[in-house]
């Protein structure tokens, strides 16, 4: 979808339509689409037979009187019986129209494909190649749309034949092509086909997601039940699997970084276990898996927000999970961590938990009053609550390009409700481009986490956030007390566990040193190469806009300072052209780290906050120990006016 705002404001009618729709649609058996994973629905035979007509190179078929297609589903006898997976593509929805195909992203609409000749096959394929590439891995077909989104369809025959091509092109690419579900058109039937780059060598898809909200709102509950693809027996069984301490098994709370993964194949199915009988080990799901999931579980209570406000900056995520349980209400830590996922400019995923013990009205005055804070005024969010499979797909197609919409999931951990339909979301929204995906531009790895394992030295775990490494290559590790930066040499990397002999940007590594010991290494430090000449600096200018302050802010004020992964104490030493800042206040301050030298880029976006106090800025200005300075210029340095974090600072302040 496109981001204005008179598209967007179209979609809840577009689901209520489909909602309508789903509510009096037959269930009707599938059998297997040649050479496809997913099922396509047996068809009567037309009333009318089919006639040449129009199109890229082929016929449709004919229309009835009202305009719709004679085609109508066939029901079997065999209903009763259909297993889920046997209905995994069934017609659940008509469609009309969509928006008109993007010239940019992984979404391509493809009226017929029907024995393309030679040349033709050739550039289908390379098309592919390039959606597949702004996708980072993974296409959206729509078979049966023509370019200017109206939704014509095609006959059996015909719609049989194109996903036949299309099968055929995605294996030309290494690629594999999954039905997802089939639409009512005007003149017949849609495929929506989800095509994704086979992974070879560790080289899968990887999204990231930190999942947030209030304690005892259900996170670890949530990421124990979609990682383990079992239920929760009440009593807390599922985040027992992923919890790190025992005081956390014990409370039954949150209070570190805890890091899950979840493996989907080429067709979407999960990879968790092993011929039924043992749960798979970390290397060997994401060596069965296409596209891994990597569930980033933070705490809850207001004890840890440092620990939380810092996984959310360090670990660089590509959407934010905002947990709510229905029988709480979105509470004051609730938007405490959606304000940071709004400065941070995060897409943003409201799953709301504990729905079986719920009573239909708190449900109701729960989602009223998280409706009421994405439409506020400066968050300017579209809540879309999912309740169908149409409803995912459609959710997932506009958070690939649009930012504002907010799906909504209603699940329970314990019954299994809608968590289905979550996974089919996941399994369509892509990777954020957010990071330099450039591999040959000079490495630089954040180091969030730091271990001394017996038999193996000194181990640090981050993201790369460009470039890439290998065991070659000649890295700095710093900067130390003093702002050094000292040469290492790397033993061994992992992936997921996993060992790989590459890692590439927006991927999550640890690496194995020589001759450190524990004491040199710290959280914030990276590893760079040589050729990028790192420096470290004391001083540094930022565009800060106030969130929240009950009184004033001076010279000297000492928040805490979270950038990536650097957290640490900084005061105030200038601010240009005021005196004091207020909330809402919007000014260009120079910070002075207190203890130590960080390495900072430029561009990046901080957070600083002391109690209550919060504040979001970008770093325009880098002051290095060597003397030098480094600035952006003045059109890229400014905080994007009207930004959406402002509005969540009243929310916050008033909770």
């Amino acid at each position: 979808f496109q981001s204005n705002f008179s598209d967007c404001k179209r979609i809840p009618t577009m689901l209520a339509n489909q909602a309508a729709h789903c509510a009096r649609a037959p269930s009707i058996p599938s059998c297997a689409a040649e050479g496809l994973d997913s099922r396509i629905p047996m068809l009567e035979e037309p009333t009318q037979g089919p006639v040449d007509g129009g199109g890229e190179s082929g016929s449709t078929a004919s229309a009835g009187q009202n305009g719709r297609s004679p085609y109508k589903p066939r029901i079997s006898d065999e209903d009763d019986n259909m297993s889920a997976e046997a209905a995994a593509a069934v017609i659940c929805e008509s469609m009309e129209s969509m928006e008109r195909e993007p010239q940019e992203g992984n979404v391509e609409y493809k009226y017929q494909l029907i024995a393309p000749c030679e040349s033709r096959l050739q550039h289908l394929i390379t098309q592919m190649k390039w959606r597949l590439q702004e996708g980072q891995g993974e296409a959206l077909y729509e078979i049966g749309v023509s370019d200017d989104g109206t939704c014509r369809g095609l006959s059996e025959d015909d719609l049989a034949a194109s996903l036949e091509t299309l099968n055929k092109m995605s294996k030309a690419l290494g690629a594999t092509a999954t039905v997802i579900r089939r639409i009512q058109g005007k003149e017949g039937f849609i495929a929506e086909v989800l095509v994704r780059q086979a992974c070879s060598d560790g080289d899968f898809i990887d999204v990231r997601i930190a999942v947030v909200g209030n304690v005892d709102s259900g996170k670890s509950t949530l990421v124990g039940v979609l990682t383990s693809g079992k239920l929760d027996n009440g009593r807390g069984l599922a985040r027992s699997k992923v919890f790190r301490h025992r005081h956390e098994i014990e409370s039954g709370r949150t209070s570190s970084i805890s890091q899950q993964i979840m493996g989907l194949d080429a067709g979407g199915k999960l990879v968790h276990v092993a011929n039924g009988l043992r749960e798979l080990e970390w290397s060997e799901i994401v060596a069965a898996s296409s596209k891994v999931f990597t569930f980033i579980d933070l705490a809850g209570h207001e004890r840890y927000i440092k620990t939380t406000v810092s996984g959310m900056t360090g670990c660089v995520p590509d959407y934010t999970m905002v947990v709510v349980g229905s029988n709480m209400g979105v509470l004051r830590m609730t938007k405490e961590h959606l304000g940071v996922a709004l400065a941070l400019k995060y897409p943003l995923i409201f799953a709301v938990t504990k729905v079986d013990m719920c009573p239909e009205n708190i449900l109701k005055q729960t989602l009223d009053e998280l409706t009421k804070i994405l439409k506020s005024t400066g968050v300017n969010k579209m809540p879309v609550v999912v309740k169908h499979e149409g409803d995912a797909v459609l959710a997932a197609k506009s958070m690939a390009g649009d930012a504002r919409v907010a799906p909504i999931f209603l699940l329970s951990s314990v019954t299994g409700q809608s968590l289905d339909l979550l996974r089919l979301f996941l399994n369509l929204i892509p990777p954020r481009k957010a990071l330099d995906s450039n591999p040959d531009a000079p490495a630089e790895f954040h180091i969030d986490d730091t271990f001394y394992v017996a038999g193996v030295g000194a181990v640090v775990a981050g993201t790369m956030l460009r470039g890439s490494l290998t065991l070659r290559n000649s890295v700095l590790l710093g900067p130390d007390g003093h702002g050094h930066f000292t040469p290492v040499q790397l033993k061994s990397m992992m992936n997921k566990r996993m060992p790989v002999s590459r890692v590439t940007p927006g991927q999550t590594a640890t690496f194995a040193l020589k001759k450190l010991r524990k004491n040199q290494l710290r959280k914030g430090m990276i590893l760079a190469d040589a050729a990028l000449q790192p420096k470290a600096c004391m001083r540094f200018v930022a565009e800060v806009l106030v969130l929240h302050h009950p009184t004033t802010i001076g010279p000297n004020y000492q928040p805490v300072v979270h950038c990536l992964t650097v957290r640490q104490a900084s005061k105030i030493v200038g601010m240009e052209d005021r005196e004091v800042l207020r909330t809402g206040d919007r000014a260009r301050v120079t910070f002075e780290f207190m203890y130590r030298p960080e390495y900072l880029v430029l561009a990046t976006r901080l957070i600083f906050r002391e109690g209550r106090t919060k504040g979001i800025g970008k770093v325009v200005g880098l002051h290095y120990t060597d003397g030098s300075y480094a600035e952006l210029p003045k059109d890229e340095a400014a905080l994007p006016a009207g930004s959406s974090a402002s509005s969540s600072s009243s929310s916050c302040a008033a909770a």
